[in-house]
């Protein structure tokens, strides 16, 4: 069920998989669907690891007018939900992904800031497991590779 305040129609986010897809899960996780939401998660799902300034250019694509601050907002409520993952590679933006629950890993490009998801070696959250927890209940473990990727390597 959409409401008039969703319409995007002409936006790039007509009704489709996706689209539906991305209503219930903001609907699932107590969400209002508006046509701001569904831009950025669309966004971030189509250019993992995108920056703000990316995922504000592709909602202006799709809606054709939104603030920073509207893109700035969607981003940390999605965060919180838990529908998009922020990774703060040092010295970087902080990025966005969709790819969820599965405690990967990232490499990063010393020259182009270029990011790529490096899987867990074991299969289950998390797979390095620290050698005292002070009492933490661990559950997941970041990783980040640094390197040159192909095209700065060359």
């Amino acid at each position: 069920m959409t409401t008039g305040a969703t319409s995007t129609a002409g936006t790039g986010l007509e009704d489709g998989p996706r689209r539906a897809r991305h209503e219930s899960e903001l609907r699932d996780h107590g969400l209002r669907v508006t046509a701001a939401r569904l831009a950025v998660l669309d966004a971030v799902e189509v250019q993992q690891h995108a920056d703000a300034d990316d995922v504000l250019r592709a909602a202006r694509t799709a809606l054709g007018s939104v603030s920073v601050q509207a893109v700035y907002d969607v981003l940390h409520t999605l965060t919180d939900k838990g529908l998009v993952r922020r990774i703060e590679p040092a010295g970087h933006p902080a990025r966005y992904e969709r790819r969820l629950g599965d405690n990967h890993h990232h490499v990063v490009c010393r020259g182009c800031g270029a990011v790529a998801d490096v899987d867990c070696t074991v299969g289950h959250a998390p797979c390095l497991t620290p050698s005292s927890t002070a009492g933490f209940r661990i559950d997941t473990a970041e990783v980040t590779f640094w390197g040159l990727c192909p095209d700065c390597a060359d």
